[in-house]
């Protein structure tokens, strides 16, 4: 967001709302289409399953472009680590304002990323009635995740967890390459 407000004159705050809000309402039409189930009755797995693609493939696919266009004059990254490491500094300080919390990895090919206070889900966190669609929340950003390390050369299965509100667990693990 930094380097697309830069470019628009929006400022920084504004952008951070705007994208808050722009995600909240991107989710909220995906569950009114969810519930609505298309047919008038309750929506089935299957439907809800596609909604949640929808949202993670859009942010697959602004993870990849947003990457791009912040790693543009950097050197190559040497290894995973690397890469995942930049995903928690500079990537999510660009997009959420604050760098990742905690990341920790078993140096086989798992990472996971701790945000204690994730900025989508704290407008949600006054409550636990709320857990049960935090899945919703976290397609975009989990698609975000894996556009960027797809576009950084990196194969990845991107989850979301959350066991309290605002605080989320991406667990990254890496596809290996079949040659």
């Amino acid at each position: 967001l930094q380097a697309a407000t830069a470019d628009s004159g929006i400022p920084a705050a504004g952008a951070e709302v705007a994208f808050q809000f722009l995600h909240s309402e991107l989710v909220s039409f995906l569950l009114r289409e969810q519930l609505q189930g298309g047919g008038g009755g309750p929506a089935t797995v299957q439907q809800c399953r596609a909604q949640l693609s929808k949202l993670e493939t859009m942010g697959f696919q602004v993870g990849q472009a947003y990457v791009e266009k912040m790693t543009k004059d950097l050197p190559r990254f040497r290894d995973d680590l690397e890469i995942v490491k930049f995903l928690c500094k500079d990537f999510w300080a660009s997009l959420f304002k604050k760098q990742v919390d905690n990341l920790k990895t078993n140096h086989q090919g798992v990472y996971v990323i701790i945000d204690e206070k994730f900025s989508l889900l704290v407008p949600m966190a006054r409550g636990k009635q709320y857990l049960d669609r935090c899945h919703l929340y976290t397609a975009f950003p989990c698609g975000l995740i894996r556009g960027a390390l797809t576009n950084l050369g990196l194969r990845a299965i991107v989850t979301a967890e959350v066991e309290e509100l605002p605080r989320v667990k991406f667990q990254i693990q890496l596809v290996q390459h079949s040659t």
